[in-house]
């Protein structure tokens, strides 16, 4: 590991002197042997790969074999609807994904483009893709860090690491520094500088150590490249669904060839009978609607500010029960932010929402230094510097004490930069007609330089127990993870040499500031909590500052709750799953840990989402099942392998997103048990008339037809339904429940068996008014069986169309989920009777589907019976609301 080697020794190691650095004969063979200093992009899917990517399901096979089938006897019409609906499907997926897999581009975009080198003995400024290892690099504030390096000169060196390691605070970097660990988190290799990385302050210089793809960057890209898709849980059911209606669609074939067989009927029409039962078991329309219905999904998703990049990923945010989410920039502001100051007159809360707050006596000095003492710009929305310079200038211009303003009044003549060994920053302003030197650091280092104090407004001589007042409430303010900087002055009357200037302070106090959380999170953890959905803090900041934030959060009520990632190294694989629900934070983790965590939990069957904005959060992402990205602060690399992104960062708009989620998957469940529902009494209907000999009732263009017309635009219309405001008062669905899971299945077969049944009665009905019955249907001539077939086909139709209505809620009555709520529904079913009003009165539509005008009595008949479906479903309703108040379950 190049963190635990010496300067020489890496120097050695890679044969360069760091005066001369490479010479170009040099450089020419390295590149050959590293290749060029960028990430290898992943191999791109064409159009065409995609296309038959989203053939791949099981119900799509069923549904090609049926029109493979229906080419064969000749039903074009058959196989020309099956198939477009199969090239619909895909096309929309198609579409929604061809944005899609773009995080190994997003990556290479990050690296500088060009960067300064020392070659020949010359200082050289070169694109960032001709970098070997072993070039000499020359950092200063501003420029990236075009590859992984191991530093050989710092001075003052800070970089900014929050992308890969999730600290909000600049990292110091100590040339000099050497650690005898074998493993070690990135954020503590303080001897090295990692690509794509930003210095903020300071200089330094380092040797090139790892290039591309062997770089942590590029390791990330490796991961990123792994094949970690799973299949959601709505396609592990809809591949369930399919297997299943393929095999009932191939078992209804086979006996109905056996019953033909033993009737002695002809085998070609008892071919074609079975094809049209088939495409009956077949809800041909399903894998297009439930497309149609993520689709819209996705468009109202975007309207609440979380842009979906996969269809399926809607649904899959109805499942989850564990949010993994970075700290910084997520459930934090990622700034700095004053929240207290301490003088001896005692401790302040600042009010971070006022906009200027007059300042006073000891106050006003220590504030006043602190802005003086700082090299950072915050001006409205804009800031530059150190995060912890800026929180300070923001602390001033809440005050009415900004730092043009002062350093008008004040002039720096001089100054004593920080030091890492000091810990210590000192400037020397023009202060009336002398000087004043102001000193900022740690709270312990400046008491060791003060010899005074400054007590409302007098220098007095500090004692004792005023040093012990202020370690005493520091301590107090280190054990919240507030981090603490203290400030100091000394007046003169002529300038001090920078040596000078850190002798006899007065100390004045203390500031303690954090990365806050954000206001609307704890709300937004709350509810998710409320929703059966637990919140998981995964950070790269220190162990103490992470559960501080947890606490106040609401994610974690102890430390005992938090793990760091050096414990999580000392367990097995075993071991941390075993273990994985015991904890709430995971602070100082490394991207590796992080899919670590995401992995644990899944293999618990958790559904996970993953929420984050830096490089390091890429790989996690993209391990999880639903990978959610910041739009504003978050890296191209987070939202390539995120499934979902948040335009507004908010934390909130992941639980309004889940919400979203789980009724996107309650209306497409609602549309399955209703097609499942319709289709099953297609097929008790004529699986009936064959097994008694009727006549039968419905024609295989007429069974399509009504399919047309019942999977369409009311199932669809279901898929729409409005959201169910109680859903977040319930548990996150089980990933392993089927579509036919809390009573589905039975409602289901009840409707279908009534629709069945009914289709049937009205068939006999038909017939009666002809003089037959079902039992003698088969003598019947066509013109007679074609009556009692149109009161089939409009009781079919309409009782299905009807049948939606109550469909819309599993417990409420259609009253009390609001009968016009779902106006699209309402028009559906309008429509869907005039079609059948238009089939049956038009004389060309009626010739082509052989039915024939109904008398004003058969209209109130077929009306009346296909009402019946209804009435039954909504009558089961009232007794399951009466035994769930009984019982005290929460619809």
């Amino acid at each position: 590991m190049w963190f635990s080697k010496s300067q020489n020794q890496v120097l050695e190691e890679l044969d360069v002197k760091l005066e001369t650095g490479l010479t170009e004969a040099e450089v020419k063979t390295r590149q050959e042997k590293y290749g060029p200093n960028k990430l290898q992009e992943a191999k791109k899917k064409s159009l065409l790969s995609l296309f038959f990517s989203q053939l791949n399901d099981a119900l799509i096979y069923v549904l090609l074999a049926a029109a493979f089938v229906t080419v064969l006897v000749h039903e074009y019409a058959d196989a020309v609807i099956i198939v477009a609906v199969v090239i619909l499907n895909a096309t929309i997926g198609v579409i929604q994904e061809a944005k899609a897999e773009k995080a190994i581009e997003a990556l290479n975009k990050l690296t500088t483009p060009r960067s300064l080198v020392r070659r020949n003995g010359e200082v050289v400024e070169i694109s960032s893709t001709e970098i070997v290892p072993g070039d000499i690099v020359i950092l200063d504030a501003g420029r990236y860090v075009p590859a992984d390096l191991r530093l050989i000169v710092s001075s003052n060196l800070q970089i900014e690491e929050s992308a890969l390691t999730g600290e909000s605070v600049p990292s110091d970097k100590f040339a000099d520094k050497m650690f005898d660990s074998e493993s070690m988190p990135i954020g503590d290799q303080a001897n090295m500088a990692f690509m794509s990385t930003l210095v903020t302050y300071g200089r330094g210089e380092g040797v090139v150590v790892h290039t591309g793809m062997e770089t942590v960057v590029g390791s990330i890209a490796k991961s990123l490249n792994e094949n970690v898709e799973g299949m959601t849980p709505l396609q592990k059911r809809m591949d369930e669904l399919g297997k299943t209606l393929g095999k009932l669609a191939l078992i209804i074939t086979i006996v109905m060839f056996l019953i033909g067989i033993f009737q002695r009927r002809d085998l070609l029409e008892m071919l074609l009978t079975a094809i049209s039962l088939a495409v009956a078991a077949i809800p041909e329309g399903l894998p297009a609607i439930v497309a149609i219905v993520l689709a819209l999904g996705v468009t109202r998703m975007s309207k609440i500010n979380a842009i979906v990049k996969k269809l399926p990923a809607v649904e899959t945010l109805g499942s989850v029960n564990i949010i993994c989410s970075d700290k910084t920039g997520t459930l934090t502001q990622n700034k700095m932010t004053v929240l207290k100051y301490f003088t001896l007159k005692g401790l302040v809360d600042v009010d971070i929402t006022a906009d200027k707050a007059e300042a006073e006596g000891d106050a006003k000095e220590l504030i006043k230094s602190f802005v003086l003492c700082s090299d950072a710009t915050a001006n409205g929305q804009e800031s530059t510097g150190d995060p912890t310079e800026v929180a300070l200038i923001v602390l001033g211009n809440r005050h009415g004490m900004t730092k043009d303003t002062l350093n008008t009044t004040f002039p720096r003549q001089d100054e004593r930069p920080f030091d890492s060994d000091r810990k210590l920053m000192s400037t020397l302003n023009v202060e009336g007609t002398g000087y004043r030197v102001h000193t900022k650091g740690a709270i312990d280092n400046i008491l060791k330089i003060s010899s005074s104090a400054l007590v409302d407004g007098q220098v007095v001589p500090l004692t004792e127990t005023m040093k012990a007042a202020f370690l005493a409430e520091a301590e107090k303010m280190s054990d919240q993870a507030l981090r603490v900087l203290g400030v100091a002055f000394k007046d003169t009357k002529e300038p001090l040499a920078p040596e000078e200037m850190e002798k006899d302070l007065t100390v004045v106090g203390f500031v303690a500031m954090i990365d806050p959380p954000r206001l609307e999170v704890k709300d937004s953890i709350a509810a998710a909590h409320g929703a059966g959905i637990t919140s998981i803090m995964i950070t790269g900041d220190h162990k103490n500052t992470a559960v501080a934030i947890a606490k106040d959060l609401g994610i974690a009520r102890n430390i005992s709750e938090a793990l760091t990632g050096a414990e999580i190294d000392e367990l097995t694989d075993e071991e941390f799953a075993s273990r994985i629900g015991q904890y709430r934070v995971f602070a100082r983790v490394s991207p590796e840990h992080k899919v670590k965590i995401v992995k644990a939990y899944k293999a618990h069957g958790n559904i996970v989402s993953m929420t984050g904005d830096g490089v390091n959060d890429a790989p996690s992402l993209k391990h999880a099942d639903i990978g959610v990205a910041m739009g504003i602060t978050g890296t191209d690399v987070s939202k390539g392998a995120a499934d979902m992104i948040l335009t507004d960062d908010n934390f909130t708009t992941i639980v309004a997103a889940i919400e979203e989620g789980r009724n996107i998957y309650n209306n497409i469940k609602k549309a399955v048990i209703f097609l499942l529902s319709c289709n099953l009494g297609e097929i008790i209907a004529i699986f009936i008339s064959v097994l008694f000999s009727f006549a039968i009732p419905l024609l295989p263009t007429q069974i399509l037809w009504v399919n047309l017309v019942t999977d369409t635009l009311p199932a669809i219309s279901l898929g729409v339904d409005p959201g169910d405001h109680d859903v977040m008062k319930k548990k996150p669905r089980n990933p392993k429940e089927s579509f036919f899971a809390n009573g589905a299945g039975t409602r289901a077969l009840i409707g279908g068996v009534l629709i069945g049944i009914l289709t049937l009665v009205a068939f006999a009905i038909g017939l009666h008014e002809e003089g037959y019955t079902l039992f003698n249907s088969a003598t019947a001539t066509e013109k007679i069986q074609n009556h009692g077939r149109t009161m089939a086909f409009v009781v079919l139709a309409t009782s299905q169309l009807f049948y939606s209505l109550t469909m819309r809620s599993e417990t409420k009555s259609i009253f009390q989920v609001g009968l016009f709520k779902n106006r699209y529904l309402i028009l559906s079913i309008i429509a869907g009777i005039l079609l059948q009003v238009g089939v049956i009165n038009v004389p060309f539509l009626a010739e082509a589907f052989k039915v024939r005008p109904l008398s004003t009595f058969d209209w109130s008949v077929v009306f009346g019976l296909a009402l019946i479906p209804l009435f039954v479903n909504e009558i089961i309703k009232i007794f399951m609301r009466a035994y769930r108040r009984k019982n005290n379950i929460v619809d």
